[in-house]
């Protein structure tokens, strides 16, 4: 096999595929790109065989050929290569010359045969949206699925396709975070559930153009995430999502209607007084016109005022300051609206559309 490409084409193509490259496993040909020049096309191509990801970069096939590099060794010698034109020889003994003008790099390859291969998925019903609409649905909701896998469905993403709705949860056990977007078209209804793990991979690789659209299709066993040259096909996490709806609730006592910069900028500074494992909650003390914030730590105390509009009961209830924090952060709109019932009733964060929805459960605390 020789190639020949830019160096900035052979970099973006090596950091796109590495995202599927896994960091522990026992099979060595997994460690590696794929690079698969057999046809007209130069395709990287990496694969943890839960996602995989294959993109074509540009550049001049003069003899074709596939090889498998480690993909460590590879993305750090691309990386740190002159600006220029790279060439990449094999031979029949998996020997691969790296050239770029006078640096010159001799490494061992694997057989191409023995790479794991994207699975072949039937493209039906594709599902279009747009980059941007996709990066920030998961920037959204990503931040509230579980990190451990005590229960793999909240590691995932529920995806929920109901003619031109797309509606994507995620939940920890503490909260949950809803988009509702509307598609451009109708499809088929379909719900399934994405590992967290994909989405954030996906997010980290995507431009985010609003004029480019991201192609999806979707089977029993794996999703497909088509944009630009590249090809992100992942397994689906099995199992039945949890029933969201029995858990929402548009009944409240106590509506605030507040700044959320105030209200971020505030929980944000009282969090200066915990550390890192300590559960101490916020305080909210919701009276007429004003919303008292207290925090209490071995290290300090804090109280502060934010003036709000409240109808409704007053309330006092506590929550874990992180939580809030996550979700506020993700909202762009300048004002946001509370929902709460009681102390031990979660509050929801949502719009008057219903585009987004969060729920974050109360903590018990001494009141101080």
């Amino acid at each position: 096999m020789k190639l020949i490409c830019s160096k900035s084409n052979l970099l973006q193509g090596v950091n796109i595929v590495s995202k599927a490259v896994p960091t522990r496993t026992t099979m060595a040909i997994l460690e590696c790109i794929l690079i698969d020049a057999s046809s007209d096309e130069i395709k990287l191509i990496a694969n943890d065989m839960e996602i995989g990801i294959e993109t074509i970069i540009d550049g001049e096939i003069v003899e074709n050929g596939i090889i498998a590099l480690d993909a460590k060794i590879f993305s750090e010698i691309v990386r740190k290569l002159p600006d220029n034109e790279v060439v990449i020889e094999t031979d029949v003994s998996f020997k691969t010359v790296i050239t770029c003008e006078k640096a010159k790099f001799n490494i061992i390859g694997k057989s191409g045969e023995d790479f794991s291969y994207l699975p072949y998925i039937e493209r039906n019903d594709p599902i279009s949206i747009s980059q941007f609409t996709l990066k920030e649905v998961i920037r959204q909701t990503i931040f509230s699925i579980a990190d451990n896998d005590n229960n793999r469905l909240m590691t995932g993403e529920l995806f929920e396709i109901n003619e031109n709705q797309l509606k994507v949860v995620s939940l920890d056990g503490h909260r949950i975070s809803i988009r509702n977007i509307e598609l451009k078209d109708h499809y088929a209804n379909k719900k399934v559930v994405v590992p967290g793990k994909t989405l954030n991979e996906i997010s980290k690789i995507l431009p985010g153009s609003v004029d480019d659209d991201v192609t999806i299709f979707i089977t029993s066993n794996h999703i497909v995430f088509e944009f630009l040259n590249t090809t992100v096909v992942s397994r689906l996490i099995e199992g039945e999502y949890f029933k969201i709806d029995q858990m929402l609730s548009t009944d409240y006592e106590t509506k605030v209607k507040i700044n959320k910069r105030e209200l971020l900028d505030c929980i944000d500074r009282a969090t200066l007084l915990v550390k890192e494992g300590d559960k101490k909650p916020i305080i909210m003390n919701i009276q007429d016109g004003v919303m008292e914030l207290k925090i209490n730590s071995f290290i300090g105390s804090m109280n502060e005022e934010i003036d709000i509009e409240k109808t409704g009961k007053d309330i006092l209830i506590g929550f874990n300051p992180k939580f809030f924090i996550d979700a506020l952060r993700v909202i762009d709109e300048e004002e946001v609206s509370l929902y709460m019932v009681n102390p031990k009733a979660p509050c929801f964060i949502r719009d008057d559309d219903n585009q987004f929805i969060y729920l974050i459960l109360p903590v018990n605390f001494n009141n101080v």
